[in-house]
């Protein structure tokens, strides 16, 4: 696992891109075998999804920075 995250510290753009597009992929995968849409709104919905999921991987990266920035200011303070 630690290997996993220091790779993604490493390669925060590519991990972002990534996972913007295997949802893009998914999302069209999904939506063509369950709604009869046009191709064109096919690949809005697949934006769409895809922004909301990088929202939330966004999100949830500068969280756990905030998390591990002030977790680790405490936990030096106490060493100190």
């Amino acid at each position: 696992m630690e290997a996993v995250q220091s790779w993604v510290l490493e390669h925060k753009l590519t991990s972002i891109g990534g996972i913007w597009a295997s949802t893009v992929g998914a999302s069209l995968a999904y939506t063509r075998s369950r709604t009869p849409l046009k191709p064109s709104l096919r690949l809005i919905h697949a934006r769409m999804h895809a922004q909301a999921i990088t929202l939330a991987v966004l999100s949830g990266a500068a969280a756990y920075h905030y998390y591990e920035k002030n977790y680790n200011s405490g936990k030096q303070a106490e060493e100190n």
